[in-house]
């Protein structure tokens, strides 16, 4: 049933890293139950469900929000819910008449779970922004590229995802915990800037311990050592290699042929553009898949640089089940993993109001309460 099964969530819809926060909490078996804009997303996206992955596991209904009656059945709603997912901008749910106040006065255990880019306070609070911007701000995107050249997009897995949608997961869980212990609900306010600032704690540690400079492109984990690296092999493919530690990076040596050679000591700078060279140039000698044989069972710290779709195939990622299908989409399955408890993909992406008054019924409502609904602008299938 998954580790959060029973528990329901209100998601309205948005786009990002609140989809992803609620494809999280509903692969843990949580009962997710998405409130979209009636008719097409006003969202501007104009994206088909079937292969939106990050809608994966939910039931939907329809609203319109700006209406009175919407707004009355949002409340009804969230009277239900352990926990919100809402992803407008600081102050547009509090406009509409559903900000905390109103719902935990509604709900006192709701979890209000608020993702914005900038936070819902400070001066940049209101201005619109996207995942570029958001790991501008801390310092994120200027560590990432090469040496002499501009900074490189992540894709906009560090801020949309990993420092806000998988923040506001991992705060709705800790929100949804104290509130069995305490009875009371709380607002939790994930914020990109401040996740993709939490994700780069380390280098604030090394940063004043003067083992990291800000210098793109000249340290260790950001390309500028040789041995950390990404190379280009005979067929034009790429392989990686991450041989920090010294017994790594002697098993790299040997594998590469160069252990006989005068190469310069690992950790010598000045050395390093010759490293550089010698190993530019050795795995340009073979094609990728012939470099994956030599260094097979070796702990080099070495693996092929895969696109999305070989890593689906690879051997590790077959065995571990890493990728399933749902759907017509291969796609990642849930994770992390539980023993006793294991998440899964419950049903495909829904479309707009379908499976809505299946999870009415599961979630209490009667079927007054139901037609009730109904009149006040809910919509379902």
């Amino acid at each position: 049933m998954g580790p959060l099964a029973g528990l329901k969530i209100l998601e309205f819809e948005a786009i990002g890293p609140g989809p992803f926060c609620g494809m999280m909490l509903a692969d843990m078996g949580a009962d997710v139950l998405l409130v979209d804009r009636p008719g097409e997303s006003g969202l501007g996206l104009g994206r088909n469900r079937w292969f939106d992955v990050m809608m994966r596991g939910r039931r939907s209904a329809t609203l319109d929000l700006k209406s009175k009656g919407g707004v009355e059945a949002a409340l009804e709603l969230a009277g239900k819910a352990d926990a919100i997912i809402e992803g407008f901008r600081p102050g547009v749910m509090e406009r509409l008449g559903l900000g905390p106040d109103t719902l935990l006065k509604k709900n006192p255990k709701l979890v209000y779970g608020r993702m914005t880019g900038w936070g819902q306070d400070g001066p940049l609070a209101p201005r619109a922004g996207h995942d570029i911007n958001y790991i501008a701000l801390t310092g994120v995107l200027h560590a990432i590229g090469r040496a002499g050249s501009a900074p490189v997009p992540p894709l906009n897995l560090v801020g949309d995802f990993g420092g806000g949608g998988m923040l506001l997961a991992f705060g709705i869980a800790c929100g949804l915990v104290e509130a069995q212990r305490s009875g009371k609900g709380q607002v939790v306010d994930a914020a990109m800037v401040d996740g993709a600032s939490l994700l780069a704690a380390m280098f604030s540690g090394m940063l004043a311990g003067k083992r990291w400079n800000e210098t793109r492109g000249d340290n260790v984990l950001d390309t500028g050592a040789p041995w950390y690296e990404t190379y280009e092999t005979k067929d034009g493919k790429y392989v990686a290699i991450g041989s920090i530690e010294t017994k790594f990076y002697e098993d790299l040596i040997f594998r590469l042929g160069l252990k006989d050679q005068n190469l310069p000591p690992q950790h010598d700078r000045k050395g390093w553009p010759a490293l550089r060279t010698a190993f530019s140039q050795k795995f340009r000698e073979k094609t990728r898949e012939e470099w994956c044989a030599v260094f097979e069972g070796s702990d080099a710290c070495f693996a092929p640089v895969l696109t999305f779709s070989e890593a689906q195939s690879h051997p590790h990622n077959v065995a571990r089940k890493t990728y399933t299908r749902s759907g017509k989409v291969d796609q990642p399955a849930p994770a992390p993993r539980f023993s006793r408890t294991p998440g899964k993909i419950r049903r495909e992406p829904p479309e707009r109001g379908q499976g809505g008054k299946e999870a009415l019924k599961d979630w209490g409502f009667s079927e007054g309460e139901i037609s009730s609904l109904k009149e006040k602008g809910l919509g379902f299938a």
